[in-house]
């Protein structure tokens, strides 16, 4: 298993942008495919995009449209993913994974940081 943590979420307006951090303890974290995730109340978890090992390959679920941007720094152990234009329909538990397989199925991806709030009002 990857130890992974989940930074950046918050209460937000409607338009809104944050910028989630995911860190990782782990020395081969350049290995590893990672993707971003989420849960609103009620509902499946949902993929919201993924990149590849080096960073040069990025992904995103419909819904994302143009406002969100994946990212990755492998020096600091971390992944990014900011997010712009929030809107009330984004508010959820927002998680970071690592898979082996570059995929948007969650289960291919084998651990899980516990996850952020995001919340945003109208």
């Amino acid at each position: 298993q990857v130890q992974l943590v989940e930074s950046g979420g918050g209460l937000v307006q409607a338009g809104d942008s944050l910028r989630l951090s995911c860190t990782a303890r782990e020395r081969t974290f350049r290995n590893y495919l990672m993707g971003w995730f989420r849960q609103a109340p009620g509902k499946e978890r949902e993929y919201v995009a993924r990149i590849s090992r080096e960073g040069r390959m990025t992904y995103y679920a419909d819904f994302v449209g143009r406002r969100f941007t994946i990212s990755r720094d492998n020096a600091k152990n971390t992944m990014y993913l900011q997010m712009n234009n929030l809107k009330p329909e984004d508010t959820a538990i927002y998680y970071c994974a690592v898979s082996d397989h570059f995929s948007d199925d969650a289960a291919l991806y084998s651990s899980w940081g516990p996850g952020t709030q995001v919340t945003v009002s109208s």
